[in-house]
């Protein structure tokens, strides 16, 4: 254990967690028409799961490989909304969960849309079916979702004109509560751009979403034909003090804002949400995109992206960016926070703690101390026996931070924590940075391991391979101990380790092959962002995790 009174950044700033990076994709299945909540200390994630039902998924992270995966309905047979259910959309409207969804009788002209209720306040619970929503055309409709903007509610979604298959337009219509239309549709946008007319026909305008900022509305939305790889984002804005329901209130961008990137290989990049960061601090574009030009409706994944804004006031989405990139994580993701925790007694359980393998981890505490206390934090798992870290006193209402080392089980859980003696836990994190997430140098490339942690390793081929860890928050300037696995390594392998001009040599030694092996090093941070490079000196080798912490008694 190791415990310090600090402040969170020399500079000033928070400190809002350990950073860290991630790639794209979200899921190793096929997750076409995601949509993505943040709830509680949890991502959940819905997409059309082959057209028979419904799933949501639950993830501390945007990782959803480890996701609990739950199926919440499946349709009866026989009924007008029993196949192809398309593009779920999970959402919070009014204190209950809702699930919309489209689907049909087999018949794709019998589309309409459909909405389920949630029984308990878990999104991940048990689901009510509360039949059609719709208009006083009931037209073929899909795509829809609940829009709330100063109070009112609206449903916004894909239908026809009429009862033939040549476009669908995007249309808006009043709601006197979250499962009823109570007024006409207006239709909002034709896809009457050459960009949307791309595959066509039909012409597309569907997979419409709501995103809202500093009292502005745009409704982003997909064209293009959702089979090719020229399926895009475009979008709708409202202009400020507008009505929702005045189709002249709305502009259309003429240009997309999100397509297909041949050279980072993306196509299709299409049928979006939206999701806050942990903190609140940001805004993520969650969209499915596939990765051959051919692939059509084959390979289309949930992929996420930071959303900029640009000086007109337009979401600004930057390009697709290709599988190998490494995307700075969302900020706070990975900061499991005491109020989300579940009590149990006097202790605070957190649950979803993702492993693969067994492994000891370090864990960073965030705590408070009553004025004049000493206390402690005990922390245990369903691998081994508690760990107790002892708390250094902390100036009233400063937090203080500390590290333990625990051991995990194979498959994760729950993690359990108690304070005593006047301590008050205010969150915790497991400060560990997977290697394949990070920035190639050389040749270096991820590779299949099953010893490895998340089933994956960068493999560092010769010398000179490598990678940068570009986002490693700590919250103190100091020497910390940088744990580095390896998996693999070649006779008389040699690793680099550096970060801020300070370098350190590891001298590798033999391994079995699937051992994993820990070695470790002093590298001086600082506080907020750091980059960290491990490069192959000699010998090739497989580098699985990097841990940043401070070992008890340092």
């Amino acid at each position: 254990m190791w415990s310090k009174q600090e402040r969170s950044d020399e500079a000033g700033a928070p400190y809002v967690g350990h950073g860290g990076t991630f790639k794209n994709t979200l899921a190793e299945i096929d997750t076409p028409d995601p949509s993505v909540v943040y709830d509680g200390g949890f991502y959940y994630m819905t997409f059309t799961h082959g057209g028979t039902d419904i799933m949501v998924m639950k993830s501390r992270t945007l990782d959803f490989r480890a996701a609990e995966r739950k199926v919440v309905w499946r349709p009866p047979v026989g009924a007008a909304y029993s196949a192809n259910l398309w593009a779920p959309e999970i959402q919070h409207v009014r204190g209950k969960w809702y699930i919309y969804f489209a689907a049909d009788d087999g018949d794709n002209a019998n589309h309409r849309m459909y909405a389920l209720e949630a029984a308990t306040d878990d999104p991940l619970g048990e689901y009510a079916f509360q039949g059609q929503i719709t208009d006083e055309t009931d037209k073929w409709a899909i795509d829809g979702l609940v829009m709330e903007q100063e109070d009112r509610l609206y449903f916004v979604w894909s239908g026809w004109e009429g009862d033939v298959n040549e476009a669908q337009n995007t249309y808006i219509a009043p709601m006197s509560d979250p499962l009823t239309i109570s007024g006409p549709r207006v239709l909002l946008s034709r896809p009457d751009l050459e960009w949307e007319k791309a595959g066509g026909p039909p012409y597309i305008n569907e997979g419409q979403s709501v995103l809202q900022r500093d009292g502005r509305v745009h409704i982003v939305y997909s064209g293009a034909g959702s089979w090719t790889p020229y399926y895009s984002l475009g979008v709708l804005s409202l202009r400020e003090g507008g009505d929702p329901l005045r189709a002249d209130d709305w502009s259309k961008h003429p240009e997309p804002l999100l397509a297909m990137n041949a050279e980072a290989g993306v196509y299709g990049p299409g049928h979006n949400s939206f999701a806050p960061s942990p903190d609140g601090t940001e805004t993520w574009l969650v969209y499915h995109a596939t990765s051959g030009e051919s692939d059509g409706w084959a390979n289309r994944k949930a992929r996420a992206a930071k959303v900029g804004w640009t000086g007109g006031g337009l979401p600004d989405f930057g390009k697709p960016q290709p599988l190998a990139a490494a995307i700075e994580a969302p900020s706070g993701m990975g900061v499991l926070r005491a109020e989300e925790a579940r009590a149990e007694g006097d202790a605070l359980v957190f649950s979803h703690i993702a492993s693969t393998v067994e492994t000891t981890v370090p864990v960073l505490l965030q705590y408070r101390l009553a004025e004049g206390g000493a206390g402690r934090i005990a922390l245990s798992s369903s691998a081994g026996e508690a760990v107790a870290a002892e708390l250094e006193a902390t100036a009233p209402g400063e937090t203080g931070y500390a590290y333990a080392e625990l051991l995990l089980p194979e498959g994760g859980g729950e993690l359990r924590a108690q304070a005593s003696g006047g301590a008050e836990l205010l969150a915790l994190e497991l400060p560990r940075f997977e290697a394949e997430w990070g920035e190639w140098l050389g040749g270096a490339e991820e590779s299949e391991n099953v010893h490895a942690s998340r089933g994956a390793a960068a493999l560092l081929h010769e010398p000179g391979d490598g990678v940068r860890l570009p986002n490693v928050r700590v919250p103190q300037s100091g020497a910390y101990t940088v744990s580095v696995a390896v998996l693999n390594p070649a006779d008389g392998a040699r690793l680099e380790l550096s970060a801020g001009g300070t370098k350190r040599t590891l001298d590798i030694e033999p391994q079995e092959r699937g051992e994993l092996r820990v070695y470790e090093a002093e590298l001086k941070l600082s506080a907020g962002a750091n980059a960290i490079e491990l490069t192959a000196r000699a010998g090739s080798l497989r580098v699985d995790w990097v841990d940043i912490w401070i070992r008890p008694g340092g």
